[in-house]
């Protein structure tokens, strides 16, 4: 992940009352959590399937259109609860839920409840402990 988040440049634009400031911040977010997704499947799965690749596609949201790096499994049977295969639109709830763990510096409990909640799914201890992991490295850096 080249771009990090200007917390500094994107209060500005809040104060000034430019929309899509919050974009790169759910761009970065959601790579994060798409590069963790596939882990907790290809430890569960054939020895054979590893990472394959990376897609890039546009995704658009309320606060503005973005690429995506999403990620592609040798034997295609990964698929992302967070942007499903062909899904173009994220969802307000989606770039909220992303947030909002944050914000509220959850446990991981809490964490697993929400991602729960968000996918209408129930996700593993693992799956949730690699993806939040990762999403937490992401906005140190």
């Amino acid at each position: 992940m080249s771009n990090s988040f200007d917390f500094e440049q994107a209060l500005k634009a809040i104060q000034s009352g430019k929309e899509g400031v919050l974009t790169p911040l759910i761009k970065q977010l959601t790579e994060a959590a798409l590069k963790a997704e596939p882990e907790h499947h290809l430890e569960t799965c054939d020895e054979t399937n590893r990472k394959n690749s990376t897609t890039i596609k546009t995704a658009k949201s309320a606060n503005g259109s973005f690429e995506l790096d999403t990620q592609r499994d040798c034997s295609g049977s990964f698929s992302s609860p967070l942007v499903k295969k062909n899904q173009i639109r994220l969802t307000d709830e989606i770039g909220r839920k992303i947030l909002s763990k944050f914000a509220l510096a959850m446990s991981y409990k809490g964490m697993r409840q929400h991602v729960s909640e968000m996918y209408a799914l129930d996700v593993s201890q693992a799956t949730n402990s690699s993806v939040t992991d990762r999403l937490i490295t992401e906005l140190k850096e």
